[in-house]
C-alpha cells in the first residue's frame, strides 16, 4: 500500500512516497520522470517521520549520510547504478564514465546516465553528484539550477 506526504525544503516542495511504510520515492516539483500523482497513494504523514528528520538534518548541514531503509523499484541494472550513487561521498562528484567503469562496463556511460535520470529517490540517492566527463553539469531530473545548488551546498559554497 502506498502513501505520500509533501514537505517544504530549500529546493522547493518534495513529495515523499512510501510502499508499505518503506521510502520508495522522493520527487521534486516539475521533476522529469515523476510518476503521476495518483500512483502515490493516500496522503498520510505517519510513515515519514525518520525521513523528514534526516532530510531536515541534511538541509541544516548536520547530516552527510542517510541511513534510511529504501525500496528502490527498477531493473537490476538501474538498482546497481543507484547503489553506486549511494557510494559517492557527500560533497564529491563522479562522472557517468567513472560509474560505468565501477560497474565493470566502461562503455555504458549513456546507460548509466539513463538509469541515473530514473532515480526514484532524489537527494537521498544522490544522483545530483554525477557530472559529465569534462566536469560540466549535465542532466538532472530536478533541473540544472537545483543540481548546481545542491552541489554548492554540499561543498559549502551555497549562498542561501
Amino acid at each position: 500500500m502506498k502513501q505520500h506526504t509533501v514537505i517544504d525544503s530549500p529546493y522547493g516542495l518534495l513529495t515523499l512516497v512510501a510502499d508499505d511504510g518503506v521510502l520508495c520515492g522522493l520527487y521534486m516539483t516539475d521533476q522529469r520522470h515523476r510518476p503521476p500523482q495518483e500512483t502515490f497513494g493516500e496522503r498520510d504523514d505517519r510513515p515519514f517521520g525518520e525521513a523528514i528528520d534526516q532530510l531536515n538534518a541534511y538541509f541544516a548541514g548536520e547530516l552527510k549520510d542517510f541511513t534510511l531503509q529504501l525500496r528502490l523499484h527498477g531493473t537490476p541494472f538501474q538498482r546497481n547504478v543507484w547503489d553506486q550513487l549511494r557510494g559517492i561521498p557527500y560533497g564529491e562528484t563522479r562522472s557517468y564514465g567513472q560509474l560505468a567503469a565501477a560497474l565493470g562496463n566502461s562503455g555504458a556511460s549513456r546507460a548509466v546516465g539513463l538509469a541515473n535520470g530514473k532515480n526514484p529517490i532524489g537527494i537521498i540517492v544522490p544522483c545530483h553528484r554525477v557530472i559529465g566527463a569534462s566536469g560540466s553539469l549535465t542532466g538532472y531530473g530536478g533541473g540544472l539550477p537545483r543540481k548546481q545548488r545542491l552541489l554548492e551546498f554540499e561543498r559549502g559554497t551555497a549562498l542561501f
